[in-house]
Protein backbone atom coordinates (compact mmCIF):
# COMPACT_ATOMS: atom_id res chain seq x y z
CA UNK A 1 0.00 0.00 0.00
CA UNK A 2 2.95 2.41 0.38
CA UNK A 3 3.50 2.10 -3.32
CA UNK A 4 0.40 2.90 -4.25
CA UNK A 5 -0.30 5.95 -1.62
CA UNK A 6 2.41 7.30 -3.32
CA UNK A 7 1.16 7.74 -6.88
CA UNK A 8 -2.46 7.73 -5.49
CA UNK A 9 -2.08 10.03 -2.59
CA UNK A 10 -6.39 10.09 -3.09
CA UNK A 11 -7.18 7.24 -2.12
CA UNK A 12 -10.49 6.62 -0.15
CA UNK A 13 -10.18 4.50 2.90
CA UNK A 14 -12.41 1.81 0.90
CA UNK A 15 -9.91 1.88 -1.70
CA UNK A 16 -6.89 1.24 0.21
CA UNK A 17 -8.60 -1.35 2.25
CA UNK A 18 -9.93 -3.03 -1.47
CA UNK A 19 -6.15 -2.57 -3.05
CA UNK A 20 -4.69 -4.34 0.08
CA UNK A 21 -6.44 -7.57 -0.22
CA UNK A 22 -5.34 -7.61 -3.80
CA UNK A 23 -2.63 -9.54 -2.58
CA UNK A 24 -3.94 -12.29 -0.34
CA UNK A 25 -6.54 -12.80 -2.72
CA UNK A 26 -4.67 -13.68 -6.28
CA UNK A 27 -2.04 -15.31 -4.04
CA UNK A 28 -5.14 -17.73 -2.46
CA UNK A 29 -6.62 -18.13 -5.49
CA UNK A 30 -3.57 -18.95 -7.65
CA UNK A 31 -2.36 -21.37 -5.29
CA UNK A 32 -5.86 -23.10 -6.65
CA UNK A 33 -6.41 -21.98 -9.90
CA UNK A 34 -3.00 -20.58 -11.69
CA UNK A 35 -4.39 -17.20 -13.62
CA UNK A 36 -0.64 -15.65 -13.19
CA UNK A 37 2.15 -16.81 -13.45
CA UNK A 38 4.30 -18.51 -10.46
CA UNK A 39 7.31 -16.13 -10.80
CA UNK A 40 5.22 -13.03 -11.58
CA UNK A 41 2.76 -13.38 -8.27
CA UNK A 42 5.30 -11.97 -5.75
CA UNK A 43 5.35 -8.89 -7.86
CA UNK A 44 1.65 -8.40 -8.13
CA UNK A 45 1.31 -5.16 -6.72
CA UNK A 46 3.85 -3.42 -9.59
CA UNK A 47 3.55 -6.00 -12.37
CA UNK A 48 -0.27 -6.27 -12.34
CA UNK A 49 -1.50 -4.07 -10.31
CA UNK A 50 0.11 -0.19 -11.08
CA UNK A 51 0.83 -1.50 -14.31
CA UNK A 52 -3.17 -1.61 -14.52
CA UNK A 53 -3.36 1.93 -12.78
CA UNK A 54 -0.98 3.78 -15.28
CA UNK A 55 -4.13 3.68 -17.82
CA UNK A 56 -5.53 6.37 -15.62
CA UNK A 57 -2.45 8.86 -15.95
CA UNK A 58 -4.22 8.85 -19.12
CA UNK A 59 -7.64 8.94 -18.81
CA UNK A 60 -9.73 9.50 -15.70
CA UNK A 61 -13.27 7.58 -16.11
CA UNK A 62 -16.39 9.38 -15.51
CA UNK A 63 -19.17 8.57 -13.30
CA UNK A 64 -21.60 6.16 -15.38
CA UNK A 65 -19.45 5.54 -18.15
CA UNK A 66 -18.91 2.02 -19.55
CA UNK A 67 -15.05 0.25 -19.86
CA UNK A 68 -14.54 -3.00 -21.81
CA UNK A 69 -11.80 -5.18 -20.37
CA UNK A 70 -10.64 -7.88 -23.53
CA UNK A 71 -8.81 -10.86 -22.32
CA UNK A 72 -8.60 -9.65 -18.69
CA UNK A 73 -6.88 -12.48 -17.28
CA UNK A 74 -6.74 -12.63 -13.80
CA UNK A 75 -8.59 -9.40 -14.02
CA UNK A 76 -5.91 -7.07 -15.22
CA UNK A 77 -6.72 -3.76 -16.12
CA UNK A 78 -10.25 -3.90 -14.98
CA UNK A 79 -10.17 -5.08 -11.30
CA UNK A 80 -7.64 -2.26 -10.24
CA UNK A 81 -9.08 -0.03 -12.46
CA UNK A 82 -12.35 -0.40 -10.79
CA UNK A 83 -11.38 -0.03 -7.39
CA UNK A 84 -10.03 3.09 -8.87
CA UNK A 85 -13.30 4.36 -10.37
CA UNK A 86 -15.85 2.78 -8.44
CA UNK A 87 -18.70 4.89 -10.35
CA UNK A 88 -18.14 3.60 -13.63
CA UNK A 89 -18.99 0.21 -15.09
CA UNK A 90 -16.55 -2.11 -16.18
CA UNK A 91 -17.15 -5.33 -17.93
CA UNK A 92 -14.33 -7.60 -18.21
CA UNK A 93 -13.94 -10.47 -20.49
CA UNK A 94 -12.28 -13.32 -21.55
CA UNK A 95 -12.40 -16.62 -23.21
CA UNK A 96 -11.00 -18.80 -20.56
CA UNK A 97 -13.90 -19.93 -18.33
CA UNK A 98 -11.18 -20.67 -15.17
CA UNK A 99 -10.08 -17.39 -15.63
CA UNK A 100 -13.14 -15.89 -15.32
CA UNK A 101 -14.39 -17.50 -12.35
CA UNK A 102 -11.54 -16.48 -10.41
CA UNK A 103 -11.99 -12.87 -11.62
CA UNK A 104 -15.97 -12.94 -10.31
CA UNK A 105 -14.74 -14.75 -6.99
CA UNK A 106 -12.23 -11.91 -6.55
CA UNK A 107 -14.61 -9.55 -7.70
CA UNK A 108 -17.32 -10.56 -5.23
CA UNK A 109 -15.03 -10.99 -2.58
CA UNK A 110 -14.10 -7.18 -2.76
CA UNK A 111 -17.62 -5.85 -3.03
CA UNK A 112 -17.11 -4.29 -6.74
CA UNK A 113 -20.64 -3.83 -7.79
CA UNK A 114 -19.40 -2.02 -10.94
CA UNK A 115 -17.65 -5.16 -12.45
CA UNK A 116 -19.54 -7.85 -14.61
CA UNK A 117 -17.55 -10.43 -15.56
CA UNK A 118 -17.92 -12.91 -18.98
CA UNK A 119 -16.67 -15.78 -20.52
CA UNK A 120 -16.82 -14.23 -24.30
CA UNK A 121 -15.52 -13.43 -27.32
CA UNK A 122 -14.45 -9.94 -27.76
CA UNK A 123 -16.16 -10.42 -31.27
CA UNK A 124 -19.33 -11.70 -29.47
CA UNK A 125 -19.71 -8.59 -27.28
CA UNK A 126 -23.21 -6.97 -28.72
CA UNK A 127 -22.93 -3.37 -26.66
CA UNK A 128 -20.92 -0.39 -27.43
CA UNK A 129 -18.63 1.44 -24.54
CA UNK A 130 -16.33 4.52 -24.01
CA UNK A 131 -13.55 3.36 -23.67
CA UNK A 132 -12.16 -0.21 -24.41
CA UNK A 133 -8.69 -1.14 -22.40
CA UNK A 134 -6.69 -4.71 -22.17
CA UNK A 135 -3.43 -5.99 -22.13
CA UNK A 136 -1.49 -6.74 -24.94
CA UNK A 137 -3.43 -9.39 -25.84
CA UNK A 138 -2.95 -9.56 -29.54
CA UNK A 139 -1.20 -6.80 -31.95
CA UNK A 140 -3.37 -3.40 -32.69
CA UNK A 141 -4.20 -4.23 -36.14
CA UNK A 142 -6.03 -7.04 -34.74
CA UNK A 143 -7.21 -5.58 -31.55
CA UNK A 144 -9.05 -2.54 -33.43
CA UNK A 145 -10.76 -4.98 -36.14
CA UNK A 146 -12.22 -7.15 -32.76
CA UNK A 147 -13.62 -3.91 -31.13
CA UNK A 148 -13.26 -0.90 -33.54
CA UNK A 149 -17.00 -0.87 -33.99
CA UNK A 150 -17.88 -1.35 -30.08
CA UNK A 151 -17.11 2.30 -29.27
CA UNK A 152 -19.91 4.89 -28.45
CA UNK A 153 -19.95 7.56 -30.98
CA UNK A 154 -20.47 9.80 -28.69
CA UNK A 155 -17.56 10.99 -26.39
CA UNK A 156 -18.77 12.42 -23.10
CA UNK A 157 -15.00 12.30 -21.77
CA UNK A 158 -12.43 15.23 -23.12
CA UNK A 159 -10.72 12.33 -24.74
CA UNK A 160 -12.52 11.11 -27.59
CA UNK A 161 -13.68 7.67 -26.66
CA UNK A 162 -11.29 5.03 -27.83
CA UNK A 163 -8.71 2.22 -27.38
CA UNK A 164 -6.32 2.52 -24.23
CA UNK A 165 -3.69 -0.50 -24.62
CA UNK A 166 -0.77 -1.42 -22.36
CA UNK A 167 2.00 -2.66 -24.37
CA UNK A 168 5.84 -2.31 -23.96
CA UNK A 169 8.74 -2.22 -26.71
CA UNK A 170 9.02 -1.01 -30.06
CA UNK A 171 5.76 -0.51 -31.15
CA UNK A 172 6.65 2.06 -34.49
CA UNK A 173 5.64 -1.09 -37.22
CA UNK A 174 2.44 -2.14 -34.94
CA UNK A 175 1.20 1.12 -34.93
CA UNK A 176 2.43 2.35 -38.47
CA UNK A 177 -1.79 2.05 -39.55
CA UNK A 178 -2.69 4.57 -36.82
CA UNK A 179 -1.08 7.66 -37.27
CA UNK A 180 -2.71 9.33 -34.98
CA UNK A 181 -2.33 6.66 -32.05
CA UNK A 182 -0.72 8.41 -29.02
CA UNK A 183 2.29 6.28 -26.88
CA UNK A 184 2.78 7.40 -23.29
CA UNK A 185 5.87 5.98 -21.67
CA UNK A 186 4.85 4.43 -18.34
CA UNK A 187 8.23 5.62 -16.99
CA UNK A 188 7.31 9.20 -17.21
CA UNK A 189 4.44 8.74 -13.90
CA UNK A 190 6.20 4.97 -12.16
CA UNK A 191 9.96 4.66 -11.55
CA UNK A 192 10.36 0.78 -11.22
CA UNK A 193 12.09 -0.66 -13.70
CA UNK A 194 9.52 -2.69 -14.76
CA UNK A 195 7.67 0.19 -16.48
CA UNK A 196 11.03 1.06 -18.29
CA UNK A 197 9.66 0.18 -22.09
CA UNK A 198 5.91 -0.52 -20.85
CA UNK A 199 3.69 2.59 -22.37
CA UNK A 200 -0.12 3.56 -22.45
CA UNK A 201 -1.17 3.54 -26.08
CA UNK A 202 -4.11 5.56 -26.65
CA UNK A 203 -5.92 5.61 -29.78
CA UNK A 204 -8.92 7.60 -30.65
CA UNK A 205 -11.87 6.05 -32.56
Amino acid sequence: MELLNQYFPALTVEQQAKFASLDELYKEWNARINVISRKDIDQLSVNHVLHSLAIARVQEFLPGSQILDVGTGGGFPGIPLAILFPETEFFLIDVILKKTKVVQAIADELGLKNVVVRQQQAQAVKESFDFIVSRAVTNMPDFVDWVGKKVKFKSDHERRNGILYLKGGDLKEELRPFPKAQCFPISDWFSEPFFETKQVVYLGL
